[in-house]
């Protein structure tokens, strides 16, 4: 039996295996509506915007990415204010919540009959992402007991990562049968199946009853927060500048059928759930060196990318390699954060996610500018490798500051849960 952290209510092993299987679910949920508009890019373009479409397929497909901006956009909005206004809340009570409202955002994305009024629904289901993010990985971490929390992270962010091997592939497909709304109406199906299962498995856990607005957004305030922030929002640039269009790098550039796509997607999940486990396992062993090595590996994946799309073995090695660094650098930078935030965990785990969203809106944008510009299906990929070697730039000079204070004497303050300790400077 396992004593849970909250209060006097001891959980079996099986129950908390439960837990974390319902807050894993949301992810794939999460996962699932996040990035099913990438495989399904030309038939929302095709739909939504039909003139383009028959006068510039490639001006279609780039215009059609502000779907996906969009969402990036409504999870950095959402992430930080949410979790910093509902700190307080219980647990489990918040993420019920947030779970109803990617229910609604998600149904009103399938129904709503024009391209602004999708993209208005994309950004109202986005809203909630980074908060639920955030709030599972706090629960999760506190399951899982000390010394363990990129793990209990890796855990909630396992559901992504295996949304991307079979939610969105299984999803693209039905979208490409059934038609792209068919496929949100699937996602709301997840989420509002995720509702049941946090309702009956997620055990009860207060808020922070310490938490305060002002506290919270205290993070702001801190160099090392804002250089956290940068290294996943440009870093995290690298990825989407790929996965957005991956669609038409399949089948314009590599000669793939449509119905390749799919199996496409399955590469890259594949890549994110092996690299989501190592980066949970590495980053609790060294923050600074796991976040070095996965930036190595995302550069060297991209430039293999970029040579060899017009093969198919290089097409899925290359998004194979760029899936798992990119997935394992996501619980390094979520641990960063936790780290340098210091007593606001709440705004802290949630951060992250409105950080690698912001890479995920400057990946698409980027993306879409040099296909629209005339550049072709492969010039994201060199716009990702730009983004990714400034992400890791930016990684150096951050970690570089923490030498520097060490040296002067000045101590480099972590948060473990709630209670600050001393970095060690390898950390």
């Amino acid at each position: 039996m396992t004593q849970s952290t909250d209060g006097p209510t001891t959980l079996s092993p099986a129950r908390i295996r439960f837990a974390f299987l319902a807050l894993a679910l949301g992810g794939f949920g999460i996962g699932s509506t996040e990035f099913v508009a990438m495989g399904l890019l030309p038939n929302i373009a095709h739909d939504l915007l039909p003139e383009l479409a028959a006068e510039s397929p490639a001006d279609a497909n780039a215009t059609a990415g502000w779907v996906i901006s969009a969402y990036a956009l409504g999870v950095v909005v959402g992430a930080p204010t949410i979790a910093a206004a509902a700190a307080r809340w219980p647990r489990k009570r918040l993420l019920l919540a947030l779970l109803t409202a990617f229910t609604v955002g998600t149904v009103a994305s399938a129904v709503l009959p024009t391209f602004e009024l999708v993209l208005i629904a994309r950004f109202v289901a986005a809203l909630p992402h980074g908060a639920y993010f955030g709030i599972a990985s706090l629960v999760a971490a506190s399951l899982m007991g000390p010394g363990k929390r990129a793990r209990g992270v890796a855990l909630v962010l396992s559901g992504l990562t295996i949304a991307n091997v079979i939610g969105v592939p299984a999803i693209t497909w039905l979208g490409q049968a059934a038609g792209w709304r068919t496929a949100y109406l699937a996602v709301a199906g997840i989420f509002a199946l995720t509702f049941v299962a946090v309702l009956v498995a997620v055990p009860w856990q207060a808020g922070d009853p310490h938490a305060t607005m002002k506290r919270e957004l205290r993070a702001f305030t801190r160099a090392q927060v804002w250089f956290a922030l940068g290294i996943g929002a440009i870093g995290f640039g690298g990825l989407f500048a790929v996965y957005s269009y991956v669609a038409p790098l399949a089948t314009e550039v590599t000669g793939l059928p449509e119905s390749f796509v799919p199996v496409v997607l399955i590469a890259f999940g594949i890549g994110m759930t092996i690299g989501n486990i190592a980066g949970g396992r590495l980053a609790d062993w060294s923050v600074r060196r796991s976040m070095y090595l996965f930036f190595a590996i995302l550069a060297a994946a991209l430039v293999l990318l970029a040579f060899t799309a017009t093969n198919p073995v290089g097409l899925f090695a290359g998004v194979l390699l760029v899936g798992g660094a990119s997935a394992a650098l996501s619980p390094t930078i979520q641990a960063r954060l936790m780290d340098v935030a210091r007593d606001s965990q709440s705004i802290a785990a949630a951060l992250n996610h409105s950080a690698l969203n912001i890479g995920n809106s400057l990946g698409a944008v980027l993306g879409g500018v040099a296909i629209a510009s005339g550049l072709g299906y492969v010039a994201p990929i060199w716009i990702g490798l730009v983004l990714t070697l400034a992400g890791a730039a930016l990684a150096v000079a951050s970690f570089a500051l923490d030498r520097s204070r060490h040296q002067r004497g000045v101590a480099v303050p972590y948060a473990t849960g709630a209670i600050a300790a001393v970095e060690p400077v390898d950390a």
